[in-house]
């Protein structure tokens, strides 16, 4: 293969253990964690900040440094958190932009993190099986504002923002609000997929050739991965592997009620990699490829 595979994995995400039973919370929890799957070949290590006494996410700068700091002292990896989940029930209220990236700002600043989550766009969060008892979701809220923000903050600093595709119109926008950036570094698209719950597309071959397509159109050259919530992938990555994208797992992507381990999932996505003719990346590969873009 032309290009080492980026292996991702996203450790907790907002969900709770009541929904996803084996993510960690504490911070001695997230470090064991992304140590085990760092050392099965992940070179990106994506987590949720908590506050351990509530059990709920909790995005303060105060949580997510020292937890960096102790993973990256294990290891060269790229680590970083995310923003407030606007709409979800722990980021309920309105925010302004500064508020919502008040811990990526200073986290840059530090020189802790160098990519950022700022997702282009906003979508419904809705699942079949909630939706079949007449439950309703929420709608994940990303104001032109806020991606404005993002981009100038990446612009700024230095940092890739990390698009988080959950819709093609999440594609447009981002790549026409990232040329208006100049200097900004290039995005990563990771295509949103699932098979739980209602937005974008289910896990196929149909699908991840149309997102390309239209990355080619839009951002052509541009890296770009596999991920999703209450999903699977392993139909996905053969086709990934051999079109050079990158593979995101972990307990934030997994269905809910997963039953397996972070490191269990780096596991058997490196043996799929690997089984396909890939190689797994390690950060200097993808910072080097990220200069390329």
């Amino acid at each position: 293969m032309k290009n080492a595979t980026w292996l991702e994995v996203a450790i907790n995400g907002p969900w709770s253990r009541n929904l996803q039973p084996n993510i960690p919370i504490s911070a001695n929890e997230i470090v064991e964690d992304a140590v085990a799957c760092i050392s099965e070949g992940a070179s990106v290590i994506h987590f949720h900040a908590y506050d351990e006494i509530t059990g709920r996410q909790r995005d303060d700068y105060e949580i997510y440094a020292p937890i960096i700091e102790r993973i990256r002292a294990k290891s060269d990896v790229i680590c970083y958190g995310t923003l407030p989940f606007l709409g979800s029930s722990d980021a309920q209220e309105p925010q302004t932009p500064n508020q919502r990236f008040r811990a990526v700002e200073k986290l840059a600043r530090a020189g802790l993190i160098e990519w950022s989550v700022v997702d282009p766009g906003s979508t419904n969060i809705s699942t079949y099986s909630e939706i079949s008892l007449g439950n309703e979701g929420f709608v994940y809220t990303n104001p032109e504002s806020h991606i404005r923000y993002g981009l100038e903050l990446a612009q700024r600093l230095k940092i890739s923002p990390s698009y988080a595709i959950y819709e093609p119109g999440f594609l447009r926008l981002g790549s026409a609000l990232h040329r208006q950036y100049s200097g900004a570094p290039t995005p990563i698209y990771r295509f949103m997929f699932s098979q739980q719950m209602t937005f974008g597309f289910p896990p196929t071959e149909w699908a991840l050739d149309s997102y390309l397509k239209l990355l080619d159109f839009e951002q052509s050259n541009a890296p770009w991965m596999i991920a999703g919530l209450g999903v699977e992938l392993d139909d996905l990555v053969q086709s990934t592997v051999e079109r050079g994208g990158n593979v995101r797992v972990g307990l934030e992507d997994a269905p809910m009620g997963c039953d397996s381990h972070n490191v269990d999932l780096v596991k058997r996505a490196r043996r799929q990699i690997e089984s396909v003719g890939g190689t797994i990346a390690v950060a200097s590969n993808i910072r080097d490829r990220l200069k390329a873009s």
